[in-house]
């Protein structure tokens, strides 16, 4: 069932890192990924024309920094920067509209104790949002990029097979290694759902060093939602050298130990015919006067 993991999560920790980083008490750990979840959610939906295909989120005492990776960073800053500001100042609400809630919720919660909780709203501190803006310069090699562009292609009735190959196409010319497109549902609007899928060059999903993206979109069109899902396959990350010098130790320790037990089996193999020869010297030749005389 590894073809069903997320290669993204499933690579987490090893050649890719998290998308959210910061250290909360245990008691605010839920209510920060329930933040983070309605900032990506918002930003998602306000940018979705700008190409976002990821969004980072990282937290200090006094800062929310949001790092916004887009195709089309323009759309995202504005003139100087007056878009940017405003997504700042939505953000910030976010992030004080959530603190507020929990702070209520952990009152009501825990409404046998002795909570002034007109205090506690007036002790929230509202950290500073910061927003980081980095342009994708190749749109056509992110796999979430490229899942949104053929769900917009299948809503505007263009052919999901024409769709799907010259996604293909496209990031195979620009130095891709592998892709594979995959669209599920109402295709042609035909009665009966189905999948279909095409690639080209190699996915190795089971190779964690290989770098591998993922994306998923949805496409809503008149016969009903098309998911489209899109792998494309990047290279190696870790250092070869490094990887291919252990390889080479492990394979000349593992020859050696193979050229001793070798040695050890032949050993075995000349101990048993030694002892088999000892025994047939041993055995009385076949006589068969000796064998009538028995018999009679």
């Amino acid at each position: 069932m590894g073809q069903k993991v997320n290669p993204h999560g499933l690579r987490v920790g090893v050649i890719k890192k998290w998308d959210s980083r910061w250290l909360v008490s245990d008691m605010d750990f839920g209510d920060t990924i329930v933040n983070d979840y309605h900032i990506r959610d918002f930003l998602k939906k306000k940018l979705y024309n700008a190409g976002v295909p990821k969004i980072e989120i990282e937290r200090s005492n006094s800062a929310v920094t949001v790092i916004i990776y887009c195709a089309k960073p323009g759309m995202v800053i504005g003139q100087k920067g007056a878009e940017k500001m405003k997504l700042e100042a939505e953000v910030k609400k976010i992030v004080r509209d959530d603190m507020i809630h929990a702070v209520t919720q952990r009152a009501i919660k825990n409404h046998k104790e002795d909570i002034d909780l007109q205090a506690a709203l007036k002790a929230i501190v509202v950290p500073d949002v910061r927003i980081n803006i980095f342009e994708v310069k190749t749109p056509d090699l992110n796999a979430q990029l490229v899942a949104e562009s053929i769900a917009d292609q299948l809503v505007r009735r263009i052919g999901f097979r024409r769709a799907m190959k010259n996604a293909i196409g496209r990031a195979m010319r620009l130095g891709a290694k592998g892709i594979k497109v995959a669209c599920s549902g109402r295709l042609g609007g035909a009665e009966i759902a189905r999948s279909e899928h095409y690639h080209e060059g190699t996915i190795p999903l089971q190779t964690l060093r290989a770098d591998i993206e993922y994306g998923f979109a949805e496409a809503n069109t008149t016969y009903g939602k098309i998911g489209v899902k899109v792998w494309i396959y990047g290279g190696e990350v870790l250092n070869e050298s490094r990887s291919g010098g252990r390889r080479d130790n492990r394979d000349n320790r593992d020859r050696r130990d193979r050229r001793g037990s070798r040695d050890n089996r032949d050993n075995r193999r000349d101990n048993r015919d030694n002892r088999r020869d000892n025994r047939d010297r041993e055995r009385k030749p076949y006589n068969k006067e000796e064998r009538r005389d028995v018999n009679a």
